[in-house]
């Protein structure tokens, strides 16, 4: 179904610009209500920290009105729109104009499974699936497949002398000197990987409801991680570096996270993979007792959905 510009209602058309922080207040609230009673399963992307952080990547453009939705490019190239509204409340007809605009519309699990198949397509991408896992899992690091990330931390511990800091703006500077030395041990550029949104972060965690820990070893800083809680007891680890001469530094940071006791912790999501083979080998190294796939919803007719 191909709509010219003209025949579509006006709803659908109203830009109101590139995705700010100002945002935050029209946008957040609407995110909240589509993810409720996800649990565990709550896909990684949808808050409004994450969308900001990684806006450049995405081209990020907010659309006001009736449905409202933010229209961008995945990580593939293709352009696509994220419904800020439960799609299995909106009638048929909207839908199908909102794929004429974007070419296609991200789902949750559970719209993916309510809608016919009959009147759309869908799609999922390994590379997009989130890796989930018990807390418990980081605690412990029990069993024969867990053993080299207990060692690990073990001999961290035996070797150095290690101090958590609660993340907070007087502790910026010194996160930002431990991101440039990861970025130095990874031999990247700045502006690389996810540098830009890593500064972004640090800059305004608070803001954006990060929270996290700046991780000292012998009083010099060796890592830091901030975390977003995506539902209770559900948290993304949003931003994890750590220098390579503090072997141990992530599974020491992950396990101190895990057993936090002001907060509950009852799963960690370590988001996507993109595909990287680097990223992939690690994250499966941990155990993911779940990999959540994201979906995507075409036109029944569309050839790139097969």
């Amino acid at each position: 179904m191909q709509l010219a510009d003209a025949e579509l209602p006006g709803e659908y058309l109203q830009d109101s610009g590139e995705l700010t922080l100002e945002l935050s207040e029209r946008i957040a609230p609407l995110l909240r209500t589509r993810i409720a009673g996800l649990a565990e399963r709550t896909p990684a992307e949808l808050t409004f920290a994450n969308l900001w952080l990684f806006r450049r990547a995405h081209c990020w453009r907010f659309h006001e009105g009736e449905w409202p939705c933010l229209s961008g490019v995945g990580y593939d190239g293709r352009s696509h729109a994220l419904p800020l509204f439960d799609t299995r409340r909106a009638p048929l007809h909207v839908l199908h104009e909102l794929l004429a605009l974007h070419g296609s519309l991200t789902l949750t699990e559970h719209e993916a499974t309510s809608l016919s198949p009959e009147c759309f397509a869908l799609a999922s991408n390994r590379d997009d699936a989130d890796y989930l896992y018990p807390a418990d899992q980081f605690r412990r690091y029990s069993g024969r497949s867990l053993q080299k990330k207990r060692n690990l931390m073990t001999q961290l511990q035996a070797t150095h002398t290690l101090t958590a800091h609660t993340y907070a703006p007087h502790l910026h500077e010194e996160a930002l000197q431990i991101l440039e030395g990861w970025m130095g041990d990874k031999h990247k550029q700045a502006g690389a990987a996810d540098d830009d949104a890593c500064r972004d972060a640090l800059a305004t965690a608070p803001r954006l409801g990060l929270e996290g820990y700046l991780y000292r070893a012998d009083e010099g800083g060796a890592g830091f991680l901030l975390a977003e809680q995506l539902q209770t007891g559900v948290w993304v680890m949003r931003f994890a570096k750590g220098l390579v001469r503090y072997k141990g530094i992530f599974q020491f940071m992950f396990h101190h996270f895990a057993c936090r006791t002001d907060r509950q912790v009852d799963w960690l999501n370590f988001e996507q993979d993109l595909g990287l083979p680097n990223f992939r080998h690690t994250k499966l190294s941990y155990r993911p007792s779940a990999l959540l796939p994201k979906w995507r919803l075409f036109p029944k007719h569309a050839s790139d959905a097969d």
